[in-house]
């Protein structure tokens, strides 16, 4: 393997860093794109990611992981031959609780889906469903922290610009890394989900706003305002950008504003383009639920990640339920009813017309939250935080489809066969970006620093034949 030999490694190393590198794109040099700076690890599968993550936890029970002997044994204790868990809440004792679903088998893969997710349900071929997860996050500060940056506390880099760094960009007019959440609010501890962590700043992710008309802010110059006017006022700023940078060259925020600044001002000309949804056809629009309420924002979401993947943009991250709202430690029925109905036809969308662009096959598609529900009962009516067995999905660059990998136990508690731990899901992640995560090095306080702490593997069942595997 051929370790990653990059002009921006060289610049950083012989003190420029990148910051250099977007003074110089302000100045008008001539540089090459990110994308040709940079040698992947592998063969990869998928050029880019979209990963639609469930913010507070869906359950895999009433999903994607049937459980009939949880339905035989609801009201019961769990039984003794079940190690007690530690629940968020410190609830012990409850008793188990039926997932009342009605299970349907769906594809030739004969994979099983609940009635709570028709539309994704039509996907199964194309789809692995991984049941094994499981992670270090109890609580949803730690859960949300480890699924995107592979510990549960805050300080390091996102999946996002870890990718981010090592590919660079596809398309030097849009963002390499872009998140959009489906309402104004932010997912629990906010911007640092999509954070560099101790890698500069220019590597995070930029969020856009979701569900709006207008994802963009400010995108279009103010009517009156020529662009020999602008070009003006950016060349002004530069010049005070250049000074204050020529005496803090460590500051990587700096690094990031300047990069930003260029990137808005090379924005302008393409990205009105790829944010343009009304240019969609009205069948498209449908197909991903724009024209009915209850799917219309996360549509809407999802569309404008296919454009964005499209047009080069290697990673885009997509929260349903922003704030948490796939908790559930009471009235499941009801909320994750609302929810799954918000996401199901917006998902199944998504994969449908990846598949028929002839994108599916070089698109990652992500499904899932930082952890999943507990078979026992809380409230009654609903179900604990439960990060020891929970499922994830994934479709499309090079996953094969029409596959379950791992299981939990018989009651959905433990991940039990085939674990995957988040290192593992990251390092199967990387791995299929053409990364790996053992070889993907960033140096920081005189030590290399990997994406997935020195641990993790990649699943290889992923891009193996599904005839094998359990149904």
């Amino acid at each position: 393997m051929q370790a990653l030999t990059t002009r921006r490694r060289l610049l950083e190393t012989s003190g420029m860093g990148f910051g250099a590198l977007a003074l110089n794109l302000m100045a008008g040099r001539d540089t090459v794109s990110a994308a040709e700076q940079h040698l992947a690890h592998r063969m990869a599968t998928a050029k880019s990611i979209i990963w639609c993550f469930m913010e507070g936890g869906p359950s895999h029970l009433d999903l994607v992981d049937p459980k009939p002997l949880l339905n035989e044994l609801a009201g019961k204790p769990l039984p003794s031959s079940f190690r007690e868990p530690i629940t968020a809440m410190g609830e012990r004792g409850a008793p188990l609780m039926a997932a009342p679903r009605t299970w349907t088998q769906h594809g030739e893969s004969g994979m099983w889906a609940s009635e709570w997710i028709p539309h994704i349900a039509t996907c199964m071929d194309d789809i692995a469903v991984i049941r094994s997860c499981w992670t270090n996050g109890i609580n949803h500060a730690g859960g949300v922290c480890q699924m995107n940056t592979c510990i549960n506390f805050a300080g390091r880099p996102s999946l996002g610009a870890w990718v981010n760094y090592g590919l660079g960009s596809a398309n030097d007019n849009l963002p390499s890394f872009v998140v959009i959440c489906d309402s104004n609010g932010r997912p629990v501890n906010g911007t640092r989900n999509w954070g560099s962590g101790f890698m500069p700043a220019t590597y995070q992710g930029v969020q856009l706003a979701g569900g709006s008309d207008e994802p963009i802010s400010n995108l279009n110059s103010p009517k009156g305002y020529s662009s020999e006017r602008q070009s003006t006022k950016l060349d002004l700023l530069h010049q005070f950008n250049k000074n204050y940078a020529a005496a803090r060259p460590q500051q990587s925020e700096l690094d990031a504003r300047l990069h930003s600044y260029e990137l808005a001002f090379r924005m302008q000309a393409q990205a009105p383009v790829a944010v343009d949804l009304q240019s969609e056809t009205a069948e498209t629009q449908h197909l991903y639920g724009m024209d009915e309420k209850e799917t219309e924002i996360f549509g809407r979401n999802c569309l404008l990640a296919r454009r964005m993947v499209e047009r080069g943009v290697r990673f885009v991250q997509l929260y349903s339920g922003t704030g948490s709202k796939w908790d559930s430690h009471s009235a499941i029925e009801a909320n994750h009813s609302r929810l799954c109905k918000s996401m199901d036809k917006p998902v199944a969308g998504l994969i449908k017309d990846l598949k028929q662009r002839g994108l599916l096959d070089e698109t990652l598609v992500i499904w899932g939250g930082e952890f999943g529900r507990t078979p026992m009962s809380e409230k009654g009516d609903g179900r604990d935080h439960n990060p020891t067995g929970f499922s994830i999905f994934m479709a499309g660059g090079g996953v094969t489809g029409g596959q379950a990998i791992g299981a939990t136990d018989d009651l959905g508690l433990y991940a039990v066969d085939d674990k995957m731990h988040v290192h593992d899901i990251h390092a199967s992640i990387l791995g299929l970006m053409g990364l790996d995560n053992m070889q993907l090095t960033y140096n920081h306080k005189g030590r290399p620093e990997r994406p997935t702490i020195n641990e993790g593997v990649f699943n290889r069942k992923l891009t193996a034949s599904s005839d094998t595997f359990q149904k």
